[in-house]
C-alpha cells in the first residue's frame, strides 16, 4: 500500500498543476484573445479584448467594477520610455515587443487600476512581469496614459459613448478668457469627458492657461475641481502645475480641502456656463451614477 505522507505529497502536487493549468488557460486566453485595435502613435498601439470584458461587482444593475485585459505594442522609443518610466534596467528596449496587463476600472470615479502586466519579446516569451498589490490606481483624465484604453473598455459595458466624448471637438469647452491691457491672456477650459455629478456638485477637470503677448505658455493649471451648483461654492480636489522652469509639479500636498463661495468675476462667467452644462446634460452627467 502507498504511504499515507507519499499519498498527500500527490494530491498537493495534483492539486496545485491544476491550478497552474487554470492560471495558464486564463493567461493564454488573453494572450491569444481577440484584440481590437484602439489608437497608434509613433511609440505605442493600444488594443483591447472586448471579449474578455467582464463586469466584477454591480450596484443595483449598474456595474462599479469592471474587469478587462489590455494590449500595448511598442516601438523603440516606447520601449525605451516604458522601462525608463518602470525603473527596469535589466532590458534593454529591443528585447520589449509588447505588454499585457489585466486591469479593474471603477467607472463611478474615473479609476482604472493595473492587477498585473507582463512583459514580452518578439517569441512571445514573457520577460518581466509585475503583480500590483495593493493595485496601483490612477484617476483617468485627459493626461492618463490609459485613457483610451479606459473608454473603450467602459463603453463595451455600458455603450454611453464614452469614446466619442473623448474624441468630440467640443470635449473642452471654455470657461472664461481674460486679456490684459499688454496684450497677455488668461483661458480656463472645463473636460466634459471627466464631468460627472454627485448630488448637486459637479466633479470635473478644469486647465487654466496663462500666455504672454507674443502667445507662449507661460504656465498651466490643471486641477479638479468640486463645484457645488445649488450652493455656488467651489473646491480644488487636486491639483498640477506647470511652468518651462519648473515642469510639472503635484500640488495636492499645498490644498487645504476647503469650499469657498463663488464671487469673482471671471469664476462666476465659468459658474454660469458650468450651470449651463448641467441643465442641457444630465444624461451625461448622470451616467453610471448610483445614488438617488
Amino acid at each position: 500500500m502507498m504511504g499515507k505522507t507519499r499519498l498527500i505529497a500527490i494530491l498537493l502536487m495534483a492539486l496545485l498543476a491544476v491550478a497552474l493549468a487554470r492560471f495558464g488557460i486564463v493567461h493564454a486566453a488573453a494572450a491569444q484573445g481577440d484584440w481590437v485595435w484602439i489608437s497608434s502613435n509613433d511609440r505605442y498601439s493600444k488594443f483591447y479584448a472586448p471579449g474578455k470584458v467582464h463586469v466584477l461587482s454591480s450596484l443595483g444593475g449598474t456595474a462599479t467594477r469592471i474587469g478587462a485585459w489590455t494590449k500595448t505594442t511598442y516601438s523603440y522609443e516606447g520601449a525605451a520610455e516604458t522601462l525608463k518610466n518602470y525603473g527596469i534596467k535589466v532590458l534593454k528596449p529591443e528585447q520589449l515587443a509588447y505588454s499585457l496587463a489585466e486591469v479593474e476600472i471603477n467607472p463611478q470615479n474615473r479609476i482604472f487600476a493595473y492587477v498585473r502586466e507582463d512583459f514580452y519579446d518578439k517569441s512571445g516569451k514573457v520577460i518581466w512581469s509585475k503583480v500590483y498589490n495593493p493595485q496601483q490606481e490612477r484617476e483617468i483624465n485627459s493626461q492618463a496614459f490609459d485613457e483610451d484604453f479606459y473608454t473603450a473598455i467602459v463603453d463595451t459595458v455600458f455603450r454611453y459613448g464614452e469614446t466619442e466624448r473623448r474624441k468630440a471637438k467640443d470635449r473642452w469647452i471654455t470657461l472664461w478668457q481674460s486679456k490684459s491691457g499688454d496684450g497677455a491672456s488668461t483661458t480656463a477650459i472645463a473636460d466634459t469627458t471627466t464631468m460627472r455629478l454627485k448630488g448637486s456638485h459637479l466633479i470635473y477637470w478644469e486647465w487654466v492657461e496663462n500666455k504672454s503677448a507674443q502667445g507662449r505658455v507661460l504656465d498651466i493649471k490643471f486641477m479638479k475641481k468640486d463645484v457645488d451648483i445649488a450652493r455656488i461654492t467651489s473646491r480644488i480636489v487636486n491639483s498640477k502645475y506647470w511652468s518651462g522652469e519648473t515642469g510639472w509639479k503635484d500640488m495636492a500636498g499645498e490644498l487645504d480641502g476647503s469650499s469657498h463661495s463663488i464671487t469673482e468675476k471671471y469664476e462666476l462667467m465659468g459658474f454660469n456656463r458650468l450651470q449651463a452644462f448641467v441643465k442641457g446634460y444630465q444624461y451625461w452627467l448622470n451616467r453610471y451614477r448610483l445614488e438617488e
